[in-house]
C-alpha cells in the first residue's frame, strides 16, 4: 500500500522534476491510500495558485484511491508520532495513516526523511 504526502501530490500535479517518481505509486489506484488531511492540503494549495476548478479536478483524481478519514484512534496515533518524531500535525496524521495500513509514505518533505517505511526524494532545484 502507498500513502502519498501532499508534497508529492503537488509535485505530480505540477509536473516538476520529481513528478515521474511519484506517478507510479499515484497511478496504482488499487494500492493508493489517501489520508483525508492530504485532500485539505492539496486543495488549499492548488485553489490558492490555480483556482477552484483546477483544485476540484485534482481532488477528484485523488479520490480514486481509498480515502482514510481521521478517526479517534488514528488521531491518538498521530499525536504520539508527532511527539515521538517531532512531526507537524498534518505529517503526523499522514505517517500514522501509513503505519496503520503498513503502507509506504512517498514524499519530498524532509520531516519524513529519517522515518521507517518512507521513500523520500528531495525537491529538485527550482521546484
Amino acid at each position: 500500500m502507498n500513502v502519498i504526502d501532499s508534497s508529492a501530490w503537488l509535485s505530480y500535479f505540477s509536473g516538476d522534476a520529481n513528478s515521474t517518481v511519484f506517478a507510479k505509486p499515484i497511478e496504482n489506484i488499487n494500492k493508493l491510500l489517501i489520508p483525508s488531511i492530504t485532500l485539505t492540503e492539496v486543495f488549499k494549495s492548488i485553489f490558492r495558485q490555480r483556482g477552484e476548478d483546477v483544485a476540484l479536478d485534482a481532488i477528484a483524481h485523488m479520490e480514486q484511491g481509498k480515502v482514510i478519514p481521521l478517526d479517534g484512534s488514528l488521531a491518538i496515533d498521530a499525536a504520539q508520532y508527532g511527539v515521538d518524531f517531532k512531526l507537524p500535525l498534518a505529517d503526523s496524521i499522514i505517517y500514522a495513516t501509513a503505519q496503520k495500513f503498513n503502507a509506504i509514505v512517498w514524499t519530498q518533505d524532509a520531516d519524513f526523511k529519517s522515518l521507517d517505511e518512507v521513500k523520500y526524494y528531495p525537491k529538485s532545484k527550482g521546484t
